[in-house]
């Protein structure tokens, strides 16, 4: 069973003026970001299917009420793995990427952040933890520290976007349906 922590109300338009709603969460020792318009919801850890001959970075497949959801490590995707970071409970991001609905594992997340536009700085030219900045949107700091707002459009190449969408997950027996209470 997976359990939905965060409320992820928006605010209204008029009261938004200028900034930019994310919801942080972390891979290993890094602090990301992500567009709260793309998050459809937040789960705490639950069974993944794995699913045959899927590139490396995807974990499987959950049944989240009815609808078969790929779901991708962002540790595997970005290059971030470590060996010494495992961590046993992990938090699943649903987003809403183009046209179709993809989870993936992050290890924490933190909060729902307001920053203010003007203070997003485009990325470097250069890498930032091993990062490629055709991955990242921008970046800002809270808190005295980095935070990397991903850009998850871009996080899958188009052919692994194709391929995710071709893929059918729905003959995929599952291990267990994912409820949220």
């Amino acid at each position: 069973m997976a359990d939905t922590t965060f409320d992820l109300e928006r605010l209204e338009d008029d009261e938004d003026d200028g900034l930019m709603q994310l919801v942080g969460f972390g891979v290993g020792q890094e602090r990301f970001g992500v567009d709260i318009l793309a998050v459809q919801e937040i789960i705490r850890s639950t069974d993944v299917t794995p699913v045959p001959n899927s590139p490396s970075f995807v974990e499987g497949v959950i049944n989240l009420r009815g609808d078969i959801i790929p779901v991708i490590d962002l540790r595997k995707r970005l290059s971030l793995f470590k060996a010494d970071t495992l961590v046993e409970k992990n938090w699943v991001l649903i987003l809403s990427i183009g046209n179709r609905v993809v989870g993936f594992i992050v290890d924490n997340v933190s909060e729902v952040l307001k920053i203010a536009e003007d203070d997003i700085d485009p990325p470097p030219n250069i890498v930032i933890a091993g990062l490629e900045n055709q991955y990242i949107r921008g970046v800002c700091e809270i808190d005295n520290k980095l935070l990397i707002i991903l850009d998850f459009d871009s996080i899958l190449f188009n052919e692994e976007y194709y391929a995710l969408k071709d893929m059918d997950f729905d003959e995929v027996k599952l291990i267990e349906e994912v409820t949220v209470d």
